[in-house]
């Protein structure tokens, strides 16, 4: 279900997914999103009855609206970061979340956030990503918490696991369903490496701050972007200097 909260930085809104084994079964919720209590009513109408809510990470429009949503629902929220529970049970790399014949499997994928979940769907030969892989466009790695040299990792290792599950469909946090995950995660790694090596152009050119940095790169991109690419580009810059 989409979030009414479009934006630059949300494409058309928020991805909440609602999964289930079986139409009687009881229901995953996966980002409720912002607190918006007209989408979170919708979930809930959807959803029925909800086991548990997972959270992919904190950032606020995948997961303000989850307390509300899941005091209403009386179920828990595990996320990797403990400020975002509810309940004390968290989720981490190789969990197993269970449901009712359901099954998720908890890859961590940090770079975009230092607690970036993704969930392998094995039934679905899918794999949820939140912001780590968007349906359209790049993510942004949000300096300092983020970190590029984690999120490289990550894209390799959600190729790989594409490649070992047969995984044909990635679920994001935000845009359409991505059909084709190994060339979309190609494209992934290939943008990086590009940027990079913009980046060590404008080095060389004189730049030495973010802004500087994104004023060479991002000169033909929408100015509202260039707060988060300052973001980026300071992820960047600790990259290339080995400060990770």
């Amino acid at each position: 279900m989409l979030a009414p909260n479009p934006g630059p930085m949300t494409l058309d809104g928020t991805n909440t997914w609602v999964l289930r084994s079986e139409p009687d079964a009881r229901a995953v919720v996966v980002d409720p999103g912002p607190s918006d209590r007209g989408h979170l009513v919708a979930v809930r109408d959807l959803a029925h009855d909800v086991a548990v809510v997972l959270l992919t990470h904190g950032h606020p429009d995948h997961s303000d609206g989850a307390p509300a949503f899941a005091a209403a629902a009386g179920c828990n929220v595990r996320a990797l970061d403990p400020a975002h529970r509810l309940g004390d049970e968290g989720i981490g790399e190789g969990a197993v979340v269970e449901v009712d014949g359901l099954e998720l499997c908890v890859v961590a994928t940090p770079g975009h956030t230092s607690d970036s979940l993704s969930f392998l769907l094995p039934a679905e030969s899918a794999i949820l990503t939140g912001d780590t892989v968007l349906g359209r466009g790049t993510t942004v790695v949000e300096h300092p918490d983020g970190r590029l040299g984690a999120y490289l990792d990550s894209l390799h290792r959600l190729r790989e696991l594409v490649q070992s599950a047969c995984v044909t469909r990635l679920l994001p946090g935000h845009g359409p369903v991505i059909e084709d995950p190994t060339g979309v995660l190609d494209g992934y790694l290939s943008h990086r490496e590009q940027r990079l090596d913009q980046v060590r152009d404008a080095l060389a050119a004189g730049a030495r701050t973010p802004r500087e940095v994104v004023e060479h790169v991002y000169a033909d991109v929408d100015r509202a972007l260039w707060p988060a690419a300052e973001l980026s580009v300071a992820a960047q810059l600790a990259y290339l200097r080995g400060d990770e």
